[in-house]
């Protein structure tokens, strides 16, 4: 009788569980994807602000694109000449006259190259001066930046090429 009623009561309550979970109640959410899920992961588009051109700004860009043409034009004179004494210095010993001659070259052609990279740092600073007064990009200078990084690579590559066939010290 104790089984029959244990039984009972377990048949009971497997049933008073079941109809637990069968009730229709309860709001559960959804499974269906959220309008935010929906998006998707792409950045928005931001519009840029249209940047009223700068006479005074524009001045200074065309001095310093004046600046960078003088340092290209008596770099690649330099670099000239740099490349003969080179030469003549190729199969000479360290320490002779023709590899003086090479490495006091080489180090006029550095000084050009510190002077492209002072002015890199104005136009870096100047760039740095108007995001400092949140002022948008001024595509002008963003552009003569450019020019004056490739002008410096180019000139450190031309020194490392003249500098790679004078015997090393």
């Amino acid at each position: 009788m104790i089984r029959a009623l244990s039984r009972t009561l377990t048949t009971f309550l497997a049933l008073a569980l079941v109809a637990g979970c069968a009730t229709a109640g309860h709001d559960y959410p959804s499974l269906a994807p959220r309008a935010a899920e929906k998006m998707g992961f792409a950045e928005p588009e931001i519009a840029q602000p249209t940047v009223a051109p700068d006479p005074a700004l524009d001045a200074q860009i065309a001095a310093k694109r004046a600046a960078l043409a003088k340092l290209a034009k008596g770099f690649d004179g330099d670099a000239d000449h740099a490349r003969a004494l080179a030469k003549k210095a190729a199969g000479s010993a360290v320490g002779s006259d023709a590899w003086l001659d090479a490495q006091l070259e080489l180090g006029t052609l550095d000084d050009w190259r510190a002077q492209t990279s002072s002015l890199i740092e104005e136009v870096d600073t100047t760039i740095a001066d108007r995001a400092a007064r949140l002022a948008p990009v001024y595509d002008p200078l963003a552009t003569l930046r450019d020019e004056a990084v490739a002008e410096a690579t180019r000139q450190n590559d031309a020194i490392q090429a003249i500098s790679a066939t004078i015997p090393a010290a």
